[in-house]
């Protein structure tokens, strides 16, 4: 399967488990929140969900630290992150996402990754656009950072088809628990 029909079949996937999934996203979340804990004072990058990704909101609200989201300024690029607080001003970015109107900007130790489909390897399916995989190969350049995929269990798959620019996640959080690669 071509990695095209593999994002098709992981959207699927997701999309099922979105639609009867409260009581597996509130689970998802206590765990995220037991792995945030570790990551306390540290400046944490999560996403403003869209479609049917995992919403990490509720565990980011018990975070104690500087918080920021994920922009993208232009394709082929890595994300920039602008700080967020809660009760932002927010206004429509790419894709239709939610980013801070506050151009501050803020380097994240810690982000929190959306994604279609993982692997016990660490790899990560997303939308096909690179955008994780740049910021994340030049955030580890320039020192220390996690990334922590998070996902229903279900989304789990064999193994996700990679290319040499994908990046590894360091940990996975799901309605499950935690694993680390």
């Amino acid at each position: 399967m071509t990695k095209q029909q593999t994002r098709a079949a992981a959207y699927k996937t997701r999309a099922a488990l979105f639609a009867d999934g409260a009581e597996r996203s509130a689970r998802a979340n206590d765990w995220l929140a037991t792995m945030l804990a570790h990551h306390a004072g540290q400046r944490l990058s999560f996403y403003m969900p869209i479609r049917t990704e995992l919403d990490p909101r509720p565990a980011v609200a018990s975070h104690n630290g500087p918080l920021c989201l994920p922009v993208v300024d232009a394709p082929d690029t890595p994300l920039s992150f602008r700080s967020w607080h809660e009760g932002a001003q927010m206004e429509e970015g790419a894709f239709g996402v939610m980013v801070p109107s506050d151009r501050t900007e803020i380097t994240p130790e810690v982000l929190i990754v959306p994604l279609l489909a993982f692997d016990r390897r660490g790899f990560r399916l997303g939308y096909g656009g690179g955008f994780y995989d740049r910021t994340l190969e030049k955030l580890r350049a320039a020192g220390p950072v996690t990334a922590i995929g998070f996902a229903f269990a279900g989304q789990e798959m064999a193994h996700v088809p990679t290319e040499p620019t994908d990046q590894k996640l360091d940990l996975i959080v799901t309605d499950q628990g935690i694993f680390q690669p």
